[in-house]
């Protein structure tokens, strides 16, 4: 999967894209992720980037000459990808968005900066807009690494373990099971006992019903949307229950 990104702070880039399996995807080719200076599309002497907005007010626009520039390049080497626009008036980004991301051939994100981009380069150029929260950064930076954190981790052979990802929170709908590694008691705190056991089965019932659980008592709004099977419902069951019981 080749990522485009256009920012007017390319060396945000360098430290992140730098470090971990974003890095070693890239050493072997999986990933292609290039940063792109907008101010190196510019065409004054001063590589202004952005201006007053028409009508007045405050803050800046950045211009639609440099963007227009760009994108028209990036599209055209790197066909198929999505051009998304990183703004507080997109979709939100969620775990099925993410999934649906790491089947496309590319992505080209643009980190708007100060009031927005000019209206004209999202009507022409702009595929999508997505937004992390709702929230306001001071840019897009920050947002595009997320995009390219999650969906990376959806391209076959970035993450060593594929089965980790499909164990990953949000991946199934639900919150991840709690996690345990040695030693097995730890200041009075010890491993539960399933998991020493050997039982896979069983190990695996521990972890979805854990899964619910924690899902239930943190983010209860998503089992409306989740996949949950007739063993699954039970199991809710059982959870409410003992929380009735205080146990």
């Amino acid at each position: 999967m080749r990522i485009d990104i256009v920012t007017i702070f390319p060396s945000f880039f360098d430290s992140p894209l730098r470090e971990g399996v974003i890095h070693r995807a890239c050493e072997r080719g999986v990933l292609d992720i290039r940063v792109h200076d907008l101010r190196a599309f510019t065409l004054d002497r001063h590589r202004v980037t952005d201006d007053a907005p028409y009508g007045g007010g405050a803050g800046m626009v950045m211009k639609p000459e440099p963007l227009f520039a760009a994108l028209e390049q990036l599209k055209g080497e790197n066909p198929g990808a999505t051009t998304v626009l990183l703004s507080p008036q997109g979709r939100l980004w969620r775990q099925a968005l993410v999934r649906e991301y790491g089947t496309r051939p590319g992505m080209i994100l643009v980190c708007g900066r100060y009031e927005g981009v000019d209206e004209r380069v999202r009507e022409a150029l702009v595929d999508e807009e997505i937004s992390i929260g709702d929230y306001v950064l001071t840019g897009g930076e920050t947002a595009a690494l997320v995009l390219v954190e999650t969906v990376a981790r959806q391209v076959p052979g970035v993450v060593g373990q594929p089965e980790s990802v499909a164990q990953d929170s949000f991946f199934a709908g639900l919150l991840d099971h709690p996690h345990y590694t040695r030693p097995a008691e730890f200041r009075g705190r010890a491993v539960p006992e399933v998991l020493l056991s050997g039982d896979h089965a069983a190990i695996a019932r521990w972890r979805r019903r854990e899964a619910l659980r924690q899902t239930l008592r943190k983010r209860p709004e998503l089992l409306a949307a989740a996949e949950l099977s007739a063993d699954d419902l039970k199991l809710l069951e059982e959870i409410r229950g003992a929380d009735d019981r205080g146990c």
